[in-house]
């Protein structure tokens, strides 16, 4: 099997940013944690509406802490963190289906500029295919492929089971995790809506 925590060569890195841009996404390369949490809150206007996804890679480079805890913005998570899911789940639903920002990441990249993300319960899907009007990812090098083929063996055969981990610690999920749901984005009509800001670091799963 294909060493997935391997990361991406310049060559590969460059012709993937090609690729993306002819379908319509934005991307730049940085080289550490830090230059990429400098970089996406420099795309973030102080005072905008911003969800941060459950992420490793968010939590790994503090993302999730300064968006949630800074006060610079208006956190999505904050605001869904005091409702009630029992008595307010269509609000929730809503409220993180199009936040204005969407900040998180993804589990493939692939060098002909396709973006693949896989979901247990598809909850930041809406935000990331439609509901945002911006979407920024982070994603480690790590996670570029040669194809979607490729995309999909890294996410099962990869991804899942450190996924599944990870659940079972955190939330005592003996059933592990599930590829319940899959976005494959192809091509984003919208110019400078998706923002991708890779890291020549190995980041998330």
């Amino acid at each position: 099997m294909k060493d997935f925590k391997k990361l991406a060569t310049d060559e590969s890195i460059q012709k993937t940013i090609d690729s993306l841009k002819t379908n319509g996404i934005d991307a730049v390369v940085v080289e550490t944690e830090d230059e990429a949490k400098t970089k996406v809150l420099s795309m973030l206007p102080k005072g905008a509406e911003v969800m941060n996804m459950t992420s490793v890679t968010l939590s790994t480079i503090g993302l999730d802490k300064e968006i949630n805890d800074s006060g610079n913005y208006d956190s999505v998570k904050n605001k869904l963190n005091k409702m009630n899911r029992e008595t307010q789940a269509g609000e929730m639903q809503k409220l993180g289906a199009a936040p204005e920002y969407a900040v998180g990441s993804v589990h493939a990249v692939s060098e002909t500029g396709e973006v693949v993300i896989a979901s247990n319960t598809g909850s930041q899907l809406p935000a990331y295919a439609y509901g945002s009007q911006r979407v920024i990812w982070v994603v480690g090098t790590q996670k570029i492929v040669a194809d979607q083929e490729e995309a999909m063996k890294r996410i099962y055969d990869y991804v899942l089971p450190l996924e599944s981990v990870r659940l079972n610690k955190q939330y005592n999920m003996d059933k592990g995790s599930f590829v319940s749901k899959l976005l494959i984005v192809n091509r984003e009509f919208m110019l400078g809506r998706i923002n991708i800001v890779f890291v020549k670091k190995v980041l998330g799963f």
